[in-house]
């Protein structure tokens, strides 16, 4: 291992990926196949974050790519949700250069950066508060998003990704691979293995806590899901079919729900089986009790109960915080997991409400 493979620190945010000069004229006789995958996966990430890693960072590797003179492929990975919220039957076609989802309308990348460059200028004129930056870059990037017809600002900007690759790649061997949602794997290292959690991880991780009292979803939706192994596989396979195929672009969807349906009713019944069967068990030796969660087929019922299970409770309770001590502390607490959870299903509500393949 030691002799074969020699990592090199980057970023692949900055021009030729922040390698030294002397690196990339090594490199550039050596390399023949480059495998795109650095991105960042956040549906609610800072715009300029995003569009840096998103969509910069594809233009960064592709200008490193066409100095690569023996490069017979590069393999970028997207996502399947660059669809957006489209029905029906998605097929496997590239991007326009400056194409949006709502008709139309033009996507012009340098006229987004020099957006959010005035933003941020605006907003460090007015405070220089780091917190109230953050929130409202997010805030940018999820407008901006549905502006142009896609959901959150991470299927934007991956989107940007593919314009750029179409445009900057347009001479290399390339392969764009676009799995749905990737989970656990199916066989290897091991089933079910993970690294961290990502998207729809997080929702399982609240379950297991027992802290999703209640959320959207459609029975009868197809929850598009893939094991991150089957993704890798298909990656391999497209690499060595299309090995130095130059000019043109190859697009593959790595999804399930065509061949192998997984609708919402399954995945639910699929939770409560196995923590009923594996109860779980508190630090202080406590099973706790498996609840089943309440699933709303609107958002609109969703957002009512929550304002008439939570939010009258919350509003009395922040009355009587003006006394301070537990009160104040105990209305911030729960209030904040409020705000999260509203957003958490205002950010999943395209996702389990899809209705393409």
């Amino acid at each position: 291992m030691k002799d074969k493979i020699f990592p090199l620190a980057g970023d692949m945010v900055c021009e030729n990926c922040a390698l030294p000069s002397s690196t990339i004229e090594q490199i550039s006789k050596e390399i023949d196949v480059i495998v795109s995958v650095a991105a960042t996966t956040s549906f609610y990430e800072r715009y300029d974050v995003a569009l840096a890693s998103n969509a910069l960072g594809v233009a960064h590797v592709c200008h490193l790519a066409n100095k690569c003179g023996n490069l017979k492929m590069l393999l970028h990975v997207s996502t399947a949700f660059v669809a957006g919220d489209q029905e029906g039957l998605l097929m496997e076609k590239p991007f326009k250069s400056g194409e949006s989802l709502r008709k139309g309308y033009n996507l012009d990348i340098q006229a987004e950066i020099k957006l959010v460059e005035n933003f941020k200028s605006k907003l460090r004129m007015q405070s220089s508060n780091d917190k109230l930056e953050k929130k409202k870059m997010k805030e940018l990037g999820l407008k901006r998003a549905r502006h142009f017809g896609w959901p959150n600002v991470y299927s934007l900007t991956k989107a940007l990704g593919e314009m750029l690759l179409a445009n900057l790649g347009r001479d290399l061997p390339v392969v764009i691979v676009r799995p749905s949602i990737i989970l656990s794997t199916f066989q290897d290292p091991m089933p079910g293995w993970i690294e961290g959690t990502r998207t729809i991880d997080m929702l399982y991780v609240a379950y297991n806590d027992q802290k999703l009292p209640c959320f959207i979803a459609d029975h009868n939706v197809i929850s598009d899901m893939i094991p991150g192994d089957l993704v890798i596989n298909a990656m391999m396979v497209s690499m060595a079919i299309h090995w130095d195929q130059h000019g043109g672009q190859a697009i593959y969807h790595v999804t399930s729900g065509h061949r192998n349906p997984l609708n919402y009713s399954i995945t639910e019944e699929s939770l409560y089986e196995y923590f009923h069967a594996n109860p779980r068990v508190s630090n202080g030796g406590r099973i706790v009790k498996n609840k089943r969660v309440l699933l709303f087929k609107k958002y609109t019922h969703f957002h009512l109960y929550m304002i008439l299970r939570y939010k009258i409770a919350l509003e009395t309770l922040h009355v009587m915080s003006v006394f301070g001590g537990s009160f104040s502390k105990n209305y911030n607490k729960l209030n904040r997991g409020y705000n999260f959870l509203m957003l958490v299903a205002k950010l999943y509500a395209p996702y389990v409400f899809f209705k393409g393949w």
